[in-house]
């Protein structure tokens, strides 16, 4: 039996009512005012404000929409569920704001609220950062789009510990069984690819796990090479050779081919590991 279109439209309707957004379009703040009003669920298109102060204002689920607020001071506001489009706020500070699911977009922000601003929990935390990396990078800022993607390593490598082993009451009923040993083997992955290089982001690590290489293969080349394994010279020795055998250039008969395979192996991962940090470091610019 065919339902009636015109019920459905009604009975759709029916579940729906008004937000009450207040729309509030080309309106400004007198100069170096001090602002304690709530703008809850606001609207703001082309709103100007400049060293203005905002103490305990509550701008939850407000949109900001290419807004001129420069050198403000905003301190214990409430930002959550706001959206800042295509504004200024360059030169404005934040001093014990919430910024639970705020989203950024292409707005200039000092970097400087990643240190003030980041919500307390893990996974808010790594959003907020999130967003705001999209955000730098949307505006060409590259050394902001490294801070915005240290804070969100470190958020994410804390939110993946909790997600199986903390006993806080958040984790403990969310991740339950299955998910928390996915949400350990998350960690000991994110764990593991920090240690290699720093998930992508550190070229001191990475250089690191070329060392760790290279010393286990000398010692391997010991062995190999029937060298006096209890001189220390010996081993010195074999941390001089094996650069060469790492890369390619040569390639030693006492070697099984399976370990050539797997130093082969090792470096085409290294060299693509070191070429993806260069690429994201000079696309970021």
């Amino acid at each position: 039996m065919n339902s009636n279109p015109i019920e459905n439209q009604v009975t759709s309707s029916n579940l729906l009512s008004s937000s009450e957004r207040q729309i509030c379009v080309d309106k400004k703040f007198g100069f170096q005012t001090t602002v304690k009003t709530a703008f809850q669920n606001y609207f703001f298109q082309r709103l100007v404000a400049k060293e203005v102060r905002f103490e305990d204002v509550d701008f939850s689920y407000t949109i900001f929409d290419t807004c001129y607020l420069r050198k403000c001071n905003f301190q214990n506001c409430n930002f959550t569920g706001c959206r800042f489009t295509a504004s200024n706020l360059y030169g404005s500070s934040f001093t014990g704001c919430k910024f639970d699911y705020a989203v950024f977009e292409r707005t200039i922000v000092d970097p400087e609220i990643l240190d003030v601003g980041c919500p307390g929990p893990e996974n808010l935390k790594l959003k907020f950062a999130r967003t705001l990396r999209a955000n730098f990078q949307a505006l060409g800022d590259a050394s902001s789009v490294n801070k915005a993607i240290n804070v969100e390593l470190d958020a994410t490598r804390e939110h993946f510990w909790k997600g199986w082993k903390s006993p806080e009451s958040y984790y403990r009923s969310k991740y339950k069984r299955l998910s928390r040993a996915k949400m350990f083997v998350q960690w000991v992955n994110f764990k593991l690819l920090d240690y290699i290089w720093g998930n992508g982001e550190s070229f001191w690590k990475l250089g690191r796990a070329l060392a760790v290489i290279l010393i286990a293969m000398s010692i391997r080349h010991v062995f190999l090479t029937g060298k006096n394994r209890l001189l220390l010279t010996s081993y010195f020795e074999s941390i001089s050779q094996v650069p060469a055998v790492f890369f390619g250039i040569k390639f030693p008969q006492e070697y099984p081919g399976l370990y050539l395979v797997v130093i082969l192996f090792a470096r085409l991962v290294l060299v693509g590991f070191f070429l993806s940090i260069v690429i994201k470091r000079f696309s970021r610019r």
